[in-house]
């Protein structure tokens, strides 16, 4: 009746919490459970000693179990002593209300249901003995009085149980689905960004490149291909050593992510190049985009290598019909950058069939 959800216990901080995140689940099940319980005593006409029973169940088990855990010499392992006290007390009540059908039903169902989704390795396995043992004890005090029948006044008490635990339980698998759908995408994000320039993987722009080739000569869209290259990129490394060219790879890679358009798609091609392809663009376009950022980097300024000025050469190629593969649009870009580098850097080419404009 704990309606405790499925958590990840990874750390110690995550296992002494949940002592805490159980408390509020098990007043909120002990609760409604003990309205269906108090509805079965009020029509057997029970005695005192079980009606003290269903308010310890009801009111009092859920905060006791909360200090017991709190003030166990660990939290975690507490926490599951009190979760196999809930399935003893559940499997307790079937043979007290002389096994009356629905009630006795849900107390078991729900009570190993939340065992299951606490995700605890056998943990309910290390429940059925002790389950076995309640019911048996409790059967003999009884007599092992059987009396099924639900009336209308218990299933309607049994309602609350039933509704909330359902909800409860939904809610925190709903919200470990949002988690688990965020780690997915944070996981995505780490196998395809390189975390040094925020860009993409050459792996990852290589598939997005290929995908805009395909689309250009399916549907005949125009789609440019900007390869970048770090002018003089050695030169800062040998004299100013790794960390100042690891800040110029993050500052140019910054600023090129801030001239990016709504569908472009950057990575980090090599060492100290990167390319872009832009889907669905135009060369005035991809030229407007390549100046901007060609510009851009001219303003960086880096305290690991005061008095530096930097530039970038860049090489665009709109795609062609002779650009079958993506091999082949590249070599294009290629040759349009090292035209450049060969004008004296700091410049865009534009690769147009053979020739360099």
């Amino acid at each position: 009746m704990t309606g405790a959800h499925a958590r990840v216990f990874g750390s110690e901080r995550a296992r002494a919490a949940l002592p805490g995140r159980i408390y509020p689940y098990r007043m909120i099940g002990m609760g409604s459970g003990a309205l269906a319980i108090a509805m079965v005593l009020l029509e057997t006409g029970a005695g005192p000693v079980r009606w003290t029973l269903c308010v310890l169940t009801g009111l009092a088990w859920p905060h006791i179990a909360y200090l017991l855990a709190r003030r166990s010499a660990s939290p975690f392992h507490g926490e599951q002593r009190n979760l196999v006290l809930d399935s003893t007390i559940a499997a307790l009540w079937v043979p007290l209300l002389h096994f009356n059908l629905l009630p006795s039903v849900l107390l078991l169902a729900l009570s190993a249901v939340d065992k299951i989704n606490t995700d605890i390795p056998g943990l309910l396995r290390r429940t059925v003995p002790v389950s076995l043992a309640a019911l048996l004890a409790g059967g003999l005090a009884t007599s092992f009085a059987f009396q099924p029948e639900s009336s209308t006044a218990v299933i309607l008490a049994c309602l609350p149980m039933l509704l909330i635990h359902t909800l409860v339980v939904g809610l925190g698998r709903l919200r470990l689905l949002r988690k688990v759908v965020e780690k997915n995408r944070e996981l995505d994000r780490l196998g395809s960004t390189d975390m040094l320039t925020g860009l993409g993987l050459r792996r990852y722009w290589e598939h997005n490149a290929a995908a805009s080739l395909h689309r250009f000569h399916s549907r005949v869209r125009p789609a440019s291909l900007i390869l970048i290259d770090i002018d003089h990129f050695k030169q800062v490394n040998d004299r100013h050593g790794h960390i100042a060219g690891d800040a110029l790879l993050r500052e140019t890679g910054a600023a090129l992510r801030r001239v990016l358009r709504p569908g472009d798609i950057a990575g980090r091609y090599g060492g100290d190049e990167f390319a872009v392809v832009c889907p669905a663009t135009g060369l005035d376009e991809a030229m407007s985009m390549a100046e901007r950022y060609r510009a851009a980097v001219e303003g960086i300024s880096l305290p690991q290598a005061p008095g530096l000025t930097y530039s970038v050469s860049i090489g665009i190629a709109p795609a062609q019909a002779n650009h079958t593969r993506i091999e082949d649009w590249i070599h294009a870009a290629d040759a349009a950058l090292y035209e450049a580098k060969r004008r004296g850097r700091n410049r865009l080419m534009v690769a147009q069939g053979d020739s360099m404009a």
